[in-house]
């Protein structure tokens, strides 16, 4: 009997899958701090970010990339601070570029901002993705990893997919649903 235990397979989620979930929790967490800063500015709650649920899709796509870039690379803060800072201010100039050329909105603006490239980008929070990449790739993330690996562990292995892709696939409904309400579509028909 301890043989025919020994011999199961024990699975584990795939890279892919992996991704996805950090990509989800980051998008919520990401949800979270941008409540959070709103309502340290202006005091009181704002909803933030583009879709309809809890989630900002951007974080997640930023923590994706941070674990893609950082996986490997121990230490070496001054090479992360750097690395993170332009290739974070890329992103996030890219976003707010394919944002407004899809939606017509913006999502932020820093013209008010010293050394900003139209509004899309600044010098200080380019600074600040340099430090935060360096917090997100020695504290946070390790922290976050170290804390679903707990909970993983508890959760038959098909209940974990099972969980990641239909939280995915709501937020694939919400993303379809949030596009709809921003697209004006009659720009996109010429009479």
């Amino acid at each position: 009997m301890e043989e025919s235990l020994a011999l199961v397979k024990y699975e584990k989620l795939s890279t892919k899958d992996k991704l996805i979930m950090y990509f989800l929790i980051y998008s919520f967490l990401g949800w979270v701090l941008e409540s959070f800063y709103a309502v340290l500015v202006l005091g009181h709650f704002v909803k933030r970010g583009f879709l309809f649920g809890p989630i900002c899709p951007i974080y997640g796509f930023g923590a994706v990339i941070f674990i893609l870039i950082f996986d490997g690379l121990k230490g070496h803060n001054v090479k992360k601070f750097f690395i993170s800072m332009i290739v974070f201010s890329i992103f996030e100039f890219a976003a707010s570029w394919i944002l407004e050329m899809v939606f017509h909105l913006r999502w932020w603006d820093y013209s008010d901002a010293m050394f900003n490239i139209q509004g899309r980008i600044c010098l200080s929070f380019s600074i600040v993705w340099g430090f935060a990449g360096i917090i997100f790739s020695n504290y946070l993330h390790p922290f976050i990893e170290k804390k679903t690996e707990k909970l993983l562990q508890k959760i038959a292995f098909p209940m974990q997919r099972a969980t990641i892709y239909a939280l995915a696939s709501v937020l694939v409904v919400d993303f379809v649903l949030s596009s709809i309400k921003y697209i004006n579509f009659t720009s996109f028909i010429k009479i």
